[in-house]
């Protein structure tokens, strides 16, 4: 079964305190313990393929192991010592051939992650065409772009910001902006692409 990492490395973070990084650690921990569940009872044999309960339980699946795996990529790519992707990262070199200048892409990144809703904002990478876009995932479930790698994942639910910033989602989007660990996302590209 599925164990939930431990991301307590990020507390002590500019611009997100211990106390929401503990919540947020509180929340992603059931999402593990629920995506285990569902594995449990959907082999179990228990409900019986095509009955009501089958059905709500598989459906359920997939919320909670997006849950727990985009959790998992969202604190991945943070660190306490935010970084700038370098000139010779292969990361830097998509985002400037696809918007024209690492600016354009994180004035995009920001825009999207301040649309009105919940959900996430992600930098995806389609491998078969070599193609990045910024995406909204709303919810867990509904948006992923079918085949596309997640190189940057920005958590836009309440709980990942509200503690901190109240209302002001702009100022958590920069502070995420200001935490993110390019390395961990140059490393995200697929070495085949």
């Amino acid at each position: 079964m599925y164990t939930a990492e431990n991301f307590e490395r990020l507390f002590g973070m500019p611009g997100m305190s211990d106390a929401l990084l503990k919540n947020h650690f509180t929340l992603y921990e059931g999402y593990v313990k629920n995506a285990n569940t569902l594995i449990e009872t959907l082999r179990s044999g228990k409900h019986a393929p095509g009955t009501p309960e089958y059905n709500e339980l598989t459906r359920r699946f997939g919320w909670e192991w997006n849950g727990m795996r985009l959790h998992e990529l969202y604190f991945e790519n943070m660190t306490k010592n935010g970084n700038a992707p370098k000139d010779e990262m292969e990361i830097k070199k998509v985002i400037d051939h696809v918007w024209g200048s690492f600016e354009n892409w994180k004035k995009d990144f920001a825009g999207i992650g301040s649309m009105r809703g919940i959900g996430w904002t992600m930098l995806v990478l389609d491998p078969k065409k070599r193609m990045v876009f910024n995406v909204w995932v709303n919810e867990h479930d509904v948006g992923h772009l079918s085949g596309a790698v997640p190189l940057l994942v920005m958590d836009v639910f309440e709980h990942a910001f509200m503690l901190d910033y109240g209302l002001k989602r702009a100022d958590y989007i920069q502070a995420f902006l200001g935490a993110i660990d390019w390395s961990v996302v140059d490393g995200r590209i697929p070495a085949n692409v």
